[in-house]
């Protein structure tokens, strides 16, 4: 199956050609990439760049899966036994019912069904390419045969391609051969035997970049590709319930036998008591029909896929339906400093030269701004100085910024060598100018080990320049000499000491701190990171987001530990968390990652120490994936923000994995839980927000159908053991069973969520949709409807001297009305009794209406009176109606007050 490498093209083991032979045989200049008509030529061609995946669902499938319930057997056989004893009207109106009930289960799987698709519609997967000669993000499925991709650590590769560059490139590809271990990738050709695990010149649809960067051409896409051949892998997984879900399924096969055996107690209490057989069976059928909450998983999944939609209406991209649940007990939000906290709009606002330092005025992407040199005004040789460092700068760099008429048209890439392009544009030096000028011979992409990235230029002099940038520290202890006006000299112990203390200042202000330095050399291949000569520090502003104080006292006020968890310098993340609230004066304390001990193996004493720590600083992936551990062991749902491929384990680690959208890699959102397309820390706390309506809400819409459904069974129960008359008919049954659950309960589904909702702690994520209390305010509400009903009835034939039928009527519209009413019983407790998250929502209103008008008509619409077996209650059976079904929920809002019912 992976015996050979496919391709769109006519190549022959594209392994073992050379480029030049490649690239002749295909006609690209991969410099320029393709054009726009040549693009759009190849998309007609090749198609979408996509691999097969399950057909969605289609109307005809979901109509079908109506008929498979365990209600429409039990409808077909009530309709049966109607048919047998000649109660042709009564059957054919059963019929009807099981063809409502497909409608009703029909429009709302489908709701669901097509929410879902919509919104995995959302999640996009990009990929970086040269078209027109410049660099473009676009849709992954976009892409074409002969484009140029470009990749870098945490990249996923979309499509088989054949490797132009690489600079210290590893790629993981797991998904493809099986092996866990990165493989190193060159450019060279390979001999044509070479097996498919060892074709370290072409990268893989579906692999994923470890280290270093690259580029390649696209030689196959879609179903062309290697993963292509093996995607009926894929496409056997099932979709999985998630744990509300099965839940709700348990619920519910409970339900069924006790529903089931209560049913048989009436058919048995019934004809002992002398009435009709058939009746009995008819009424057991409807009474098992009214009670089996079949509803409730398409239910939950419209509340989810609705959560969904309203947290990507928020930015949040949510990749997992089971996510929208355990966000709502989540109670530790390990966080990282840039871009969440802060802006991620980086500025150059200070540079510190050996003996000077600049300062740049100007935020973000201002490209004018006034430069000042402090320490004795504008010092000998301090401008040519600072030019080179920003050159140097420049030179290591990746991203791109397009610049019309003095201004920002468009950035793309790192905020921070953004913000060098900016500075450099203050000091009228063009990157692009600077490049031409020192071509790149080799790059060596930013590593976690050293902490630094390197590229080496050819000079006009025959020799090469090595432009270093990376952390403070890393880069000072590569540095043997430091730069002076026309000359370099030996870098003392006690001057890197000086430099260090240096790196602190700065960083107390809040500042993120880079280094700079070069080296000269006669070959390209020395080492990059000895004897270099130290240039000077950069100290850039990313402020704070305004918002952020006010997401993050929300978060307290939740019960939720937010944790600061960085790379970034300790004194920088102190001050960052000082500004936002995240810690006062009297806590601003700190743990290095160098400094954390062994997580497995604390004492309580420390184990407490970092579980009330509320930053980390200098920590790597690994140190993170510890302290979700740490917190996990406490018994925390925790959610963890990453945005590197480093960050993968510790995002699937992670209760909630959240990747950023902005500045995250690719192999971090797959990984993830959710996605920030806004990068920003407040989106994290609405969508935990909406987590906690979503379950609320089911809660609310569980609670309120079993009541009304253990009122049903509990009159018919009663009735039939008491000897009385049948309270309410099988086809009455069906017919509440149909208005007074659906309507209300899909509304309560769709409520906004209570206001106080975020001022209580997390819930307990193993806790049970129904708690005891639950179970008991079910009994109460469920008790209060069958007593005003079997009161009712009683009155009316003992005390107005109604017929059965009227009597009958009686008891039906208590039954209605007082489920109706019940749906009032959802709010909050502690709410305002006239204006909470149940008055205030629309749907329940227009569910009223719906309801009412349907009661209405079954009443006064002869032939649905006649069907039926109602007929008009006159005054005063209006009014035993009014007071029967408003006393179950005066006495409920009564009992709420004093907290004894939910």
């Amino acid at each position: 199956m992976m015996a050979k490498s496919s391709s769109h093209f006519n190549l022959e083991k594209p392994w073992a050609k050379s480029l030049d032979d490649i690239t002749d045989t295909i006609k690209i200049n991969p410099e320029k990439g393709l054009d726009h008509d040549e693009v759009h030529a190849l998309q007609n061609k090749f198609g979408k760049n996509q691999l097969k995946t399950e057909e969605d669902k289609t109307i005809l499938e979901i109509a079908i899966d109506q008929f498979n319930s365990l209600i429409i057997l039990l409808l077909a056989i009530s309709a049966l036994i109607s048919f047998i004893f000649g109660d042709i009207i009564e059957g054919f109106a059963i019929v009807a019912v099981i063809f409502m009930n497909a409608a009703i289960g029909f429009f709302t799987e489908l709701q669901a069904v097509r929410s879902m698709e919509a919104l995995k519609a959302l999640t996009k997967v990009t990929a970086k390419i040269i078209r027109d000669g410049r660099l473009q993000e676009i849709d992954a499925e976009q892409i074409v045969p002969k484009d140029i991709l470009v990749f870098e650590s945490g990249d996923v590769i979309t499509a088989d391609a054949r490797l132009i560059e690489t600079s210290n490139l590893m790629a993981n590809e797991s998904p493809l051969t099986g092996e866990s271990l990165p493989v190193d990738k060159q450019v060279e050709p390979l001999p044509e035997n070479t097996p498919l695990a060892d074709r370290n010149n072409i990268v893989f649809k579906g692999t994923s970049i470890s280290r270093g960067s690259g580029k390649a051409l696209v030689l196959a896409t879609g179903m062309h590709t290697e993963l292509g051949n093996i995607s009926s892998l894929v496409q056997e997984a099932e979709e999985e319930a998630t744990p509300l879900q099965e839940r709700l399924d348990s619920l519910g096969e409970k339900l069924i036998y006790i529903s089931l055996g209560l049913a048989l107690i009436v058919v048995i209490a019934g004809w002992v008591s002398g009435k009709e057989l058939p009746l009995m069976i008819k009424t057991a059928i409807a009474l098992a029909i009214a009670s089996i909450p079949e509803g409730l998983p398409i239910v939950a999944t419209i509340a989810l896929a609705r959560g969904m939609q309203k947290m990507a209406e928020r930015n949040a991209l949510i990749n997992k339906l089971s996510s929208v649940e355990t966000l709502g007990a989540t109670n530790v939000i390990l966080t990282d400093k840039t871009g969440t906290l802060t802006e991620n709009q980086m500025t150059v606002t200070e540079v510190t030269l050996p003996g000077s330092k600049i300062i740049f005025h100007g935020e973000g992407l201002e490209l004018e701004g006034k430069i000042e040199w402090k320490n004795n005004g504008n010092k000998e040789g301090s401008s040519e100085r600072l030019e080179e460092l920003i050159k140097i700068g420049l030179l290591c760099i990746s991203s791109s910024l397009t610049i019309k008429d003095k201004n920002v048209k468009e950035a793309f890439g790192e905020p921070m060598e953004i913000a060098l392009k900016v500075a450099g544009e203050k000091l009228d030096l063009s990157s692009q100018e600077i490049q031409e000028e020192y071509p790149e011979v080799r790059k060596i992409a930013f590593d976690q080990d050293t902490n630094m990235m390197v590229t080496v230029h050819n000079t006009d002099n025959s020799t090469f320049l090595y432009a270093v940038k990376g952390s403070p520290k890393a880069v000072i202890n590569a540095c043997s000499k430091v730069q002076e006006a026309k000359k370099s000299r030996t870098m003392s112990e006690d001057e890197q000491e000086l430099w260090l203390n240096k790196i602190e200042s700065i960083a107390n202000r809040g500042l993120r701190v880079i280094a700079l330095a070069k080296k000269i050399a006669k070959t390209q291949g020395e080492d990059p990171y000895q004897n270099l000569i130290f240039l000077g520090l950069v100290g850039l502003m990313d402020p704070p987001r305004e918002e952020v104080r006010e997401a993050i006292t929300r978060s307290k006020g939740a019960g939720i530990n937010v944790i600061m968890a960085t790379g970034d310098h300790g004194e920088t993340a102190k001050e960052i968390a000082q500004s936002v609230g995240l810690i006062n004066s009297s806590d601003a304390s700190y743990l290095l990652g160098e400094n954390l001990k062994d997580l497995n193996n604390l004492d309580q004493q420390s184990r407490n120490k970092y579980l009330a720590t509320k930053i980390f600083a200098r920590v790597n992936p690994e140190q993170k994936l510890n302290l979700i551990q740490l917190h996990q062991d406490n018994r925390s749902i925790v959610a963890m923000t990453g945005d590197g491929v480093n960050d993968a384990p510790a995002l699937k680690k992670a209760d909630i994995g959240i990747a950023m959208g902005k500045r995250g890699t690719q192999v971090a959102k797959e990984a993830a839980d959710m996605v920030l397309e806004d990068d920003f820390f407040g989106t994290i706390v609405a969508a935990i927000e909406q987590g906690r309506t979503i379950f609320n809400n089911i809660r609310k819409f569980v609670l309120y159908l079993l009541s009304c459904n253990i009122s049903e069974i509990m009159v018919v129960t009663l009735a039939t053991v008491l000897n009385m008359p049948l309270p309410i008919l099988p086809l009455q049954i069906l017919f509440l069973n149909l208005v007074t659950d659906v309507f209300p309960a899909l509304a309560l589904g769709m409520g906004k969520g209570d206001p106080g909702l975020m001022s209580e702690p997390p819930r307990d994520a193993k806790e049970s949709i129904m708690t005891q209390k639950h179970w008991m305010s079910m009994g109460v509400y469920g008790a209060l409807i069958t007593l005003f009903v079997l009161l009712s009835v009683n009155f009316s034939i003992n005390t107005l001297g109604f017929q059965e039928i009227e009597a009958t009527t009686i008891s039906f519209l208590i039954l209605a009305s007082a489920q109706l009413l019940h749906v009032f019983n959802m709010r909050q407790n502690g709410s305002n009794l006239l204006i909470n998250s149940i008055t205030k929502n629309k749907f329940v209103w227009i569910a009223i209406l719906i309801t009412i008008s349907l009661l209405l008509m079954s009443i006064y619409i002869p032939f649905l009176a006649n069907l039926l077996s109602l007929q008009p209650p006159g005054l005063h059976g209006w009014l035993v109606v009014l007071a029967g079904g408003f006393a179950p929920i005066i006495i409920g809002q009564i009992v709420k007050e004093f907290d004894l019912v939910l």
